[in-house]
């Protein structure tokens, strides 16, 4: 996926806090069907397919709820390879009667909402054709219309569900922060992101490579909002894919607009105005 690959800059991982390891995992393994890469103390790390950790899950001992006013995660976005493939996880869900709590037609993908049992976000979604979306002065045009599940589902014939698709990936992370200008020019003017469509005064998309949107920012639930304590379940980090030669010029810019910028493990890290921790 062109989008997903160098020299674009995208979300490759995301780390969440949980409050039940082994009820999580029978979320994202038995439900969705992802693959445990390992399983540790408190820990797992997840893929759709490969070596590649996508997901890495984490119990939190005395863990307090999720706060919808605070920072944080909004949804993870899981980018599945064609619509044959949307309409067979939307199959898959309905057979278990597990909740959805939305369906949506984005103009430029198709989607379906709902959450793990902690209550993070999880969207699952496929992209239309990038010739069909419509762009206007570097402006994409995206909408939240119904899903037409019907016509989705015409696209599936008998096959049974053999867990998430090998080729799935993080097509988008969408981030609930306290100012959307601020952290927008963190993302913008620090890391280089594009603004690619304005949703009301609330919600902002930003992308590398004319994707529709990599990173999602609004303030719907958490205008002014605290960032949660390490106690409470959600977001713990997630990290940006950045080509190479690019990594140190990205670090040297968050330093010089007063981002302090830590080394960690042989990356970097830095933390948004927001208070969401981002490694690179």
């Amino acid at each position: 996926m062109a989008f997903h690959a160098n020299p674009a800059m995208y979300a490759d991982h995301i780390h969440l806090k949980v409050s039940n390891l082994t009820r999580s995992l029978g979320f994202y393994h038995d439900v969705l069907g992802f693959r445990i890469l390992e399983e540790y103390a408190g820990f797992a790390q997840l893929t759709a397919g490969g070596l590649q950790t996508c997901i890495t899950i984490e119990q939190v001992n005395d863990a307090l709820p999720l706060n919808p006013a605070n920072t944080g995660l909004f949804h993870v976005a899981f980018l599945v390879p064609s619509r044959r493939e949307l309409a067979k996880v939307l199959r898959h869900l309905i057979h278990l009667e597990y909740p959805l709590y939305g369906a949506s037609d984005h103009l430029v993908s198709e989607a379906i909402y709902l959450t793990d049992p902690d209550g993070n976000g999880i969207e699952i979604y496929a992209d239309r054709d990038p010739g069909e979306w419509e762009w206007a002065r570097g402006q994409v045009k995206i909408e939240s219309l119904p899903l037409n599940t019907d016509d989705l589902m015409s696209e599936i014939g008998e096959n049974g569900w053999e867990g998430i698709p090998e080729k799935t990936i993080i097509g988008h992370i969408h981030l609930q922060v306290s100012d959307l200008e601020e952290t927008g020019f963190f993302y913008t003017e620090g890391f280089g992101f594009d603004i690619v469509t304005r949703y009301g005064r609330k919600a902002l998309f930003l992308s590398s490579e004319n994707y529709h949107h990599h990173i999602g920012l609004n303030i719907w639930n958490s205008a002014g909002g605290a960032s949660p304590s390490e106690k409470n379940i959600g977001l713990k980090h997630f990290s940006i894919s950045i080509p190479e030669t690019e990594r140190e010029i990205v670090a040297g810019r968050l330093k010089s607009s007063g981002w302090p910028v830590k080394e960690e493990a042989e990356k970097y890290a830095v933390t948004d105005p927001s208070g969401n921790k981002v490694i690179f």
